[in-house]
C-alpha cells in the first residue's frame, strides 16, 4: 500500500486516491417511523417518536433542537449502543434495526466520534490512529501505520506521531480522532457535538479542519449540536427536532456550494438559513421550558 498526501483540497486528485474514496460513495440512512420509548409503554419516557427523514450519502447532515429533545439516544441508536421501541433505520439497503430486531449491531461502517474524546492515553498518536484496523484484523501493523500516517499528515498532523494525547491541544486532539475514525473507511461518521468543549476560535479552525476533511473523504455525516451557526456552516441538510418526543420540525437544504469557508458568514443567503433555524428551535425551546414548568 502506498498512501500519497494529496496535493491541494477538494482536488480530483485527492478524492481517487483517499484510501477507501469509492466506498465512500454509499452512507444513505433511512430512518422511518421511529419510537424510542425508556422504561415501561404505560409509565415509560417517550424519547422519539415517529420519527422519519433521510439522511443522505455523501452529505453532511446537523440535527440541531432543545437539550434532552431525544438527538443523542437517535444517533445511539444508528450507532448499535440503543434498541427503538419501533420503527426501522435503514443504512443504504440493509436493515439496522426494526420489527425482530431492536438494536443494531455496532460495526465499522458507522463510527462514533464522542463529545468528551476516546484516545488512549498512554499511546502515542500514531498508535492511537492505526489500533482499530490492527486488532480487527483488516490491516497489518505496516499496512496500518502506513495508512495512519497518510491520513495524519491529509490532517495536517504530521509531526505529532510521536506525541501523547496529553501533549496536543483539545482542538488537534478532535483532529486526530477524526482521523482514526476514517482509518476503518467508515460509511457513516456519528458526531455528537464533538466540538461543544471548544472555545470559539479553535472551534472556527474545527470547522474548516472538517470540511476540508469532508471534501476529501465525502462520507456521510450525521452530526448533532446546539450551536446554529455551526449547523448551517457545516450542514448540507439542517434537521431542526421538536422538543421530546423528538421528531423533525422543519428540514432545510442549505444550497451553499463547497469549498465553504468562514466568509459565508457574512453572506444573505447565511444569514437567513440561520434566522429561519433560530426561529424553529426558539419556538421548541420555549415547549420545553414551559413543559418543564409544568413538571415541577
Amino acid at each position: 500500500m502506498n498512501y500519497e498526501p494529496a496535493r491541494s483540497r477538494g482536488s480530483p486528485d485527492l478524492a481517487a486516491n483517499a484510501p477507501g474514496a469509492q466506498e465512500r460513495r454509499t452512507g444513505a440512512i433511512r430512518i422511518a417511523n421511529v419510537v424510542k420509548i425508556y422504561g415501561s409503554e404505560g409509565a415509560g419516557i417517550r424519547a422519539v417518536d415517529d420519527c422519519t427523514f433521510d439522511v443522505p450519502a455523501g452529505k453532511i447532515t446537523v440535527v440541531v433542537g432543545p437539550s434532552g429533545c431525544g438527538k443523542t439516544t437517535l444517533l445511539n441508536a444508528i450507532a448499535g449502543f440503543h434498541s427503538i421501541s419501533s420503527g426501522t433505520i435503514y443504512l443504504d439497503d440493509t436493515l439496522l434495526c426494526g420489527p425482530g430486531r431492536p438494536q443494531a449491531d455496532p460495526g465499522p461502517d458507522r463510527i462514533v466520534v464522542f463529545q468528551n474524546g476516546a484516545l488512549f492515553p498512554w499511546k502515542t498518536i500514531i498508535d492511537n490512529v492505526s489500533f482499530g484496523p490492527i486488532v480487527q484484523g483488516r490491516l497489518t501493523r505496516k499496512e496500518s501505520i502506513e495508512k495512519a500516517r497518510f491520513m495524519l499528515a491529509e490532517s495536517g498532523l504530521r509531526n505529532l506521531e510521536s506525541n501523547y494525547p496529553g501533549e496536543i491541544s483539545s482542538g488537534m486532539r478532535r483532529r486526530v480522532e477524526i482521523a482514526r475514525a476514517l482509518m476503518n473507511d467508515p460509511k457513516v461518521l456519528l458526531l455528537d457535538e464533538p466540538y461543544r468543549a471548544l472555545d470559539s476560535l479553535t472551534k472556527s479552525v474545527m470547522h474548516e479542519a472538517l470540511l476540508e476533511t469532508f471534501d476529501r473523504n465525502q462520507v456521510t455525516i450525521f452530526f448533532i449540536t446546539h450551536d446554529l451557526e455551526e449547523a448551517i456552516f457545516l450542514g448540507d441538510h439542517v434537521v431542526i427536532m421538536t422538543t421530546r418526543p423528538c421528531r423533525p420540525k422543519k428540514i432545510l437544504t442549505v444550497d451553499i456550494p463547497h469549498p465553504r469557508d468562514y466568509s459565508i458568514l457574512t453572506a444573505k443567503r447565511f444569514r437567513e438559513y440561520l434566522d429561519e433555524t433560530v426561529e424553529a428551535v426558539h419556538e421548541e425551546a420555549l415547549k420545553a421550558f414551559a413543559a418543564g414548568e409544568r413538571e415541577r
